[in-house]
C-alpha cells in the first residue's frame, strides 16, 4: 500500500530547539524516520514545525534536502516575515503555515485570515492549524472563508467533531493523524469526515509522536484498511495528500 505521510516531524539537536511547556523533544534524525518506515511503501510526506523548533527554518531545509523533491515543508513564520523569504522556502519544497495554537511556538490566530490569504496569493501554499476543535467556533466563518485550510489530528476531541465537519463541508481537509493523542473514536471520526467529503482525509503518521499517550503504531494503517473500502483507503493513505501538497503556485 503507497503511503504518503501527510504528517512528520525532524528533530536534529544540530539546529536550535527550544523547551516548550517544560518540554524538549527527543532526537529523531531523518535515519531515524527512514528506519521507522522502513516496512511501509513510502512516496513522500510533509515534514512539520514542531513548537520546539519555533521560527527555525535550517532544520527543515536540511531535512528537506535529505528526504528528497517527493516531501514538502510545513513551517511556522512571524507574520512580518518578507515575501522574498517566503519565495525562498517555496523553492526549498515548503508548501503550508502552520499555526500551533495548542502548543504555541508559531503565530497566534489573530494573524490566521491575514497570513493565510497573504501566502496562499504568494506562492499557494495551504495552512495548518493544531487546535482543539471545539475551541474553532469563534473563528469557524473566518475559516470558512479561506482559501486552504487543514486541521490537525482529526480535530483532537469529541466535542469539536461537530464544527470540525461543518468546516469540511466548506472544503476544510483534516490530517487522520495522531491516533494517540486524540480525544475521540478515530474511525467514527473518519467514517464522518470522509462521508462529508472524500478528498479531506489525509494519513500521517506523526512520528515520532512526541507527547502523544500512545505513539503511532503500524495498526493506525491497518484500521484504515480494514475500515475503508480500497478506492478510499487510497484516497486516505495517499492520494487526497499528494494532490494537497503538490500544488505550486509559483
Amino acid at each position: 500500500m503507497k503511503i504518503f505521510d501527510a504528517h512528520l516531524h525532524i528533530i536534529d539537536f544540530d539546529f536550535p530547539i527550544q523547551e516548550n511547556q517544560g518540554y524538549i523533544p527527543p532526537s529523531f534524525l531523518v535515519e531515524d524516520y527512514r528506519h521507522a518506515t522502513k516496512e511501509f511503501e513510502i512516496i513522500g510526506g510533509a515534514i512539520v514545525s514542531g513548537s520546539f523548533q519555533g521560527y527555525d527554518q535550517g532544520y527543515l531545509i536540511n531535512a528537506l534536502k535529505e528526504l528528497g523533491p517527493s516531501f514538502y515543508g510545513v513551517t511556522q513564520l512571524p507574520f512580518n516575515t518578507t515575501d522574498q523569504n517566503i519565495l525562498q522556502l517555496n523553492d526549498h519544497g515548503v508548501r503550508a503555515l502552520r499555526f500551533n495554537i495548542k502548543r504555541g511556538g508559531s503565530e497566534d490566530l489573530s494573524q490566521l485570515d491575514y497570513f493565510a490569504r497573504r501566502v496562499y496569493d504568494l506562492v499557494g501554499w495551504h495552512s495548518e492549524i493544531y487546535i482543539d476543535a471545539k475551541d474553532l467556533i469563534e473563528i469557524k466563518e473566518v475559516i470558512r472563508k479561506l482559501p486552504a485550510i487543514s486541521i490537525d489530528h482529526l480535530g483532537l476531541s469529541e466535542e469539536g467533531l461537530p464544527i470540525l465537519l461543518d468546516l469540511v463541508e466548506s472544503g476544510v481537509h483534516v490530517k487522520a493523524t495522531g491516533f494517540g493523542r486524540v480525544e475521540l473514536d478515530v474511525v467514527k471520526a473518519m467514517k464522518a469526515i470522509h462521508e462529508v467529503n472524500h478528498d479531506a482525509l489525509m494519513f500521517g503518521t506523526d512520528l515520532p509522536s512526541t507527547r502523544a499517550k500512545r505513539p503511532f503504531d503500524i495498526k493506525d494503517i491497518h484500521v484504515i484498511l480494514e475500515k475503508f473500502e480500497t478506492k478510499n483507503a487510497n484516497r486516505i493513505l495517499y492520494e487526497n495528500a499528494v494532490k494537497w501538497y503538490s500544488c505550486k503556485k509559483v
